[in-house]
């Protein structure tokens, strides 16, 4: 079987429809039509109820869906193990959201280098939902998120909660309360993705254009601690620059909290995942306590 044929499954089960699965793939919905077609006359059975409201899986695509899920995990498997590079016994590809790749991810891979140096890494950037169509494809065999998703034969386990907070450089002036008012024009916007992005709409809704924009959190700070000027960040970054004095907290600014999940396979044997898992759990309790 064609292996697009069943990510293409998992792509309709996933949107509910053939269009949204279309748009997920990148595909036309003629071809999706056409694979999930070409899927059920091998299999010989209807997978989906087609109406007005969507697709609907029928009691043999109930059956068939956790076979697709194995079907991908399996091939994605196989096709990383005979890419691995010589001297690594296992391979493991780890996606995270933006934010959680400052700080927190890049210790796990340094603890992970230091701890499991057969284990070879390939990290991915995206966001939740991307993240969460690797996982289910078997692209990605970690997963670090703020909003996931409950999909079958994957566990969330919650793993710590970010805070992101707004802080400054500027210590020669007397602080004063934000509440309301406009961030000032050394403002450094970081994108931390779309919960970020709705929450600082919702408080700031008189900056619908910053001076600066910047997608990448450790580039920002950088600038910030060169440059001067002020921005949110999560608080477990910019703690040691608040404790030596170097950044302040704008009081009265509001405090976004978003609590931070890994997501895994269930059914996964692999122990290289189950060392991972545990050196990010210990990097999270870490981060937590600090």
């Amino acid at each position: 079987m064609d292996i697009d044929l069943a990510r293409t499954f998992l792509e309709v089960v996933a949107a509910g429809n053939f269009v949204g699965a279309a748009e997920r793939l990148h595909v036309t919905q003629s071809t999706v039509s056409m694979r999930i077609r070409s899927l059920e006359q091998q299999l010989g059975r209807t997978l989906f109820e087609r109406s007005k409201a969507g697709a609907s899986l029928t009691a043999a695509g109930n059956q068939f869906h956790r076979h697709a899920l194995a079907l991908v995990r399996v091939w994605e498997q196989a096709r990383h193990e005979v890419a691995l590079p010589s001297g690594y016994q296992a391979a493991l590809t780890v996606a995270g959201s933006f934010s959680l790749w400052d700080g927190l991810l890049l210790r796990w891979i340094a603890r992970m280098r230091r701890t499991a140096p057969e284990v070879a890494l390939r990290s991915e950037l995206g966001f939740s939902g991307d993240i969460m169509r690797g996982l289910v494809d078997g692209l990605y065999d970690i997963g670090v998120m703020y909003t996931p998703e409950s999909r079958p034969g994957l566990v969330v386990e919650r793993l710590i909660e970010d805070e992101l907070v707004f802080v400054s450089t500027d210590g020669s002036q007397k602080p004063r309360p934000l509440k309301k008012q406009i961030p000032g024009a050394d403002y450094i916007y970081v994108d931390w993705g779309p919960e970020f992005q709705r929450d600082h709409a919702l408080n700031f809704p008189d900056l619908s254009t910053p001076g600066l924009f910047l997608r990448l959190g450790s580039l920002a700070l950088k600038l910030l601690l060169d440059g001067g000027g002020s921005g949110y960040f999560p608080l477990r970054i910019v703690r040691p620059h608040l404790d030596a004095g170097t950044m302040r907290l704008l009081p009265g600014a509001p405090v976004f909290s978003y609590p931070a999940y890994v997501v895994y396979p269930a059914d996964s044997a692999s122990d290289a995942l189950g060392q991972a898992l545990t050196e990010l759990r210990r990097v999270a309790g870490e981060e937590a306590q600090h």
